[in-house]
């Protein structure tokens, strides 16, 4: 066997090397320029698209932003004018009492505010839909996703709902603001506060109430138009019905001309006449139209000043000191006691007859 015979058998018995792993093949310069001419196609297929989608939701968003702000702006300078402007009542010189500047404010500010909310929830949700539209983007399971939401909202907060649309009526047609005095059924007091949801009243006591506005089922406001002050004024049936309304009449005249009465009087106080006649008295009604919530106020001072004229002029009223000489005699104490009974003895007839007759005896 010749010497290369014995290598090739001796390599051929010895045990192969384990090969080693193979490195990653780096791309070679002509993968990378498919990659290149194949990103550079789509880009140069698709820019078009892509450049119209951005420009059409940038229009979207500047037209949205810039309506937004000019819709606002408007609305502000519409509750400015609100503000500067005195308050509509009757259309008389003191119709302006009726809303104070306070009122004006708050009533403006929430009305305001609800037409800026309003406003800005349909400009930017239209815009947001309309983006969303630009992408392709099938808007009809979010539409009714977004409907099944709301009814369902709806239901669960529907007193909340109730109570915001009522408190948006009642600031839109002014049925009352701060200052007035209303009746609203659950309480009644001084209006301190109007929000959309909850109105603050201060009772009578000073007793703070909280009144949601979707409990009021109506409201009865003490404080818008006018007043009316009546007085009744109860003397005796004999009295003379001339000089009673001579009388009242001086009082009236001589209130109406002094202050501070002439200013809350809107009216001349009226004598309107008996307002009912009866065996030792009779009421006559005296009437004045006031300033809205000074009617109690009027009241009482007119009913001081006629205590002190009847005083003056001799005019008894009723459960008042009598005259002398015309005092009434002691009345006889056994007047009002009754004659003695027959059956006020024992041992009479009428109380023997009148006995009950004794069961007859069982024992024999």
């Amino acid at each position: 066997m010749s010497l290369s015979a014995a290598v090739l058998l001796a390599a051929g018995s010895s045990p192969s090397p384990t090969p080693s792993p193979t490195a990653p093949a780096m791309p070679s310069l002509q993968d990378a320029h498919e990659s290149a001419t194949n990103a550079a196609g789509w880009v140069e297929e698709n820019w078009s698209t892509w450049l119209a989608i951005g420009l059409r939701v940038l229009l979207i968003v500047v037209i949205a932003t810039v309506l937004r702000a000019v819709v606002r702006r408007a609305i502000t300078k519409l509750i400015d004018r609100m503000n500067r402007r005195p308050g509509s009542g009757g259309g008389t010189a003191l119709s302006g009492l009726l809303v104070n500047a306070e009122r004006r404010r708050q009533r403006s500010e929430a009305i305001g505010s609800v037409l800026r909310s309003v406003a800005s929830f349909v400009i930017l949700g239209t815009a947001a839909l309309m983006v969303l539209g630009t992408f392709q983007i099938n808007l009809a399971p979010l539409l009714a996703s977004a409907g099944v939401a709301g009814v369902a909202i709806g239901f669960g907060a529907r007193n909340l709902v109730t109570d915001f649309l009522s408190g948006v009526f009642m600031i839109l047609e002014d049925q009352y603001g701060v200052g007035d005095s209303i009746d609203a059924g659950v309480a009644s007091g001084e209006v301190i506060e109007v929000g959309l949801r909850v109105t603050k009243l201060r009772g009578d006591n000073g007793e703070i109430w909280y009144v949601r506005n979707g409990e009021v089922k109506r409201i009865g406001n003490l404080s818008q138009g006018w007043s009316t002050a009546g007085v009744d004024v109860t003397v005796r049936s004999d009295e003379d019905l001339d000089k009673v309304r001579e009388t009242l009449g001086a009082v009236g005249e001589r209130m109406s001309k002094e202050e501070p009465w002439n200013e809350m009087l809107w009216g001349p106080i009226e004598v309107l006449g008996l307002d009912s006649v009866l065996l030792d008295s009779m009421v006559v009604r005296v009437s004045a139209k006031t300033m809205p919530g000074k009617s109690l106020t009027v009241e009482r001072e007119l009913r001081w000043r006629v205590k002190r004229a009847f005083d003056a002029a001799d005019i008894r009223i009723v459960g008042g000191p009598e005259i002398p000489g015309q005092a009434a005699a002691t009345p006889d104490p056994t007047a009002g006691v009754a004659a003695p009974s027959a059956y006020a003895s024992t041992v009479s007839p009428q109380s023997i007859a009148a006995s009950p007759i004794s069961p007859p005896s069982t024992t024999k």
